[in-house]
């Protein structure tokens, strides 16, 4: 228990790594941007493809693992269709407020979302243990940018750099919180693991194919190509390995 909760803890801080490269360095680069998305589109398509879908019908059935995968993706969906509920129109002119208002959206759109992914770690922790790893270090990648992306404007927005850690530390624990309210459900319910890990993988697939993909792509289409290549590659080679 004690190394999954290391590993959840290290992927959620990835998020505030990711706050603290902004406030030292600047906004990154479109480029370098494009790459660190597509890493983790690479990483993250590679686990679900690789381990979580095999691993979900090893564990259960294909019905089980299809209405995972479903509910997964249904589930982040809603999760998104609220937060873009709550958010206000954009402005003619981004002034201040406007600043710190996004970055405290994009905070708590990180921490909702963070809470399903601490919980895929849980639960491919509890299936196999590289597994835990694999998903633990697809989720560490994508929170960088995903700090990045927090910090950016509540820093120029105006707020003091030691309050943006803070907020963006804070919400680096939802990744460790989830992780433990995945590990209380297969306590309970081991027999809902092969569910839990299809639902991790419709979770993740929605970021992929919703988010992570469409921003690379925004950003610089020919690195963020780069980056899923070397991402996928990456867990094909780990893959062999543990094989």
């Amino acid at each position: 228990m004690l190394q999954v909760m290391i590993l959840s803890l290290l992927a959620g801080l990835a998020t505030l790594l990711g706050g603290i490269a902004v406030l030292i360095l600047g906004r990154p680069t479109e480029r370098s941007l494009a790459i660190f998305l597509g890493l983790a589109v690479g990483i993250m398509l590679g686990v679900i493809i690789l381990d979580l879908l095999p691993s979900a019908y090893a564990h259960g059935t294909v019905f089980t693992a299809f209405y995972g995968f479903i509910f997964g993706k249904i589930f982040l969906f809603l999760i998104g269709q609220i937060l873009e509920l709550i958010s206000p129109a954009a402005p003619a002119q981004r002034n201040m407020r406007y600043l710190l208002n996004m970055g405290y959206l994009i905070a708590v759109g990180i921490a909702l979302h963070d809470l399903p992914e601490g919980i895929a770690i849980a639960v491919g922790y509890a299936a196999q243990e590289h597994l835990g790893w694999l998903i633990a270090l697809a989720i560490g990648l994508h929170n960088i940018p995903e700090g990045m992306a927090a910090a950016a404007p509540l820093r120029m927005g105006g707020m003091r750099p030691f309050a943006i850690v803070i907020i963006i530390g804070l919400v680096s624990l939802f990744t460790p919180l989830g992780t433990i309210i995945g590990l209380y459900i297969v306590s309970i319910s081991p027999e809902k693991i092969s569910f839990l890990l299809a639902l991790a993988g419709g979770a993740m697939s929605y970021i992929v194919l919703f988010k992570l993909i469409p921003e690379a792509r925004q950003k610089h289409p020919n690195y963020a190509r780069l980056g899923a290549a070397v991402g996928f590659a990456i867990i094909v080679f780990l893959s062999i390995i543990h094989g």
